[in-house]
């Protein structure tokens, strides 16, 4: 008999170990996690991406969750998803998809965890937005997971503390 996952997206602003997080979740729980596609996907590029490759970063992001929801595992992770790239969208090129809203309104989320920016930002090839621009990010992906009525927990401290910290929100949501 197939048990209901959970899913759990870890979201939050460039550079607050969203990455980490996941990975720590996953071995913590012993289940597979969804990586960041998106950072590959730019990482590879060899140009600058463009609008049709966000949406195809978007429909990747929807194909793993989807597949990873008709496995049998307890807990889902991913590392980032549609809400991050909704605003990546708007920000960068002031248009969304129409079929995104739908898309985020229809999937069932359990939480959000969203990283806090009390981490350094630490520049590499594929970030873009430090300083009070990932303040700014920050709080728009915060009003749009509330917006579309998601629960979320911030996720705060370093290293093991913010694993434990996030261990103890989703044995709250399932104290099993």
């Amino acid at each position: 008999m197939k048990t209901k996952s959970r899913t759990i997206i870890i979201t939050g602003a460039e550079s607050t170990g969203k990455s980490l997080l996941t990975q720590g979740l996953a071995k913590h729980f012993q289940v597979p996690f969804i990586p960041e596609f998106a950072r590959s996907y730019i990482e590879n590029l060899g140009r600058k991406y463009n609008y049709g490759d966000v949406e195809l970063i978007a429909k990747n992001q929807i194909q793993q969750l989807n597949e990873f929801k008709q496995s049998n595992i307890p807990w889902i992770f991913s590392d980032t998803w549609l809400i991050i790239t909704k605003i990546w969208f708007e920000e960068v090129f002031a248009k969304v998809p129409g079929w995104l809203d739908s898309e985020i309104k229809k999937t069932e989320i359990d939480l959000f965890l969203v990283c806090d920016t009390d981490l350094p930002w630490e520049p590499d090839s594929v970030r873009e937005n430090g300083g009070d621009k990932r303040l700014y990010l920050q709080q728009r992906y915060i009003e749009t997971i509330n917006h579309y009525g998601f629960d979320f927990k911030i996720i705060t401290d370093k290293n093991k503390t913010r694993l434990q910290n996030a261990i103890k929100q989703l044995k709250q949501l399932d104290p099993q």
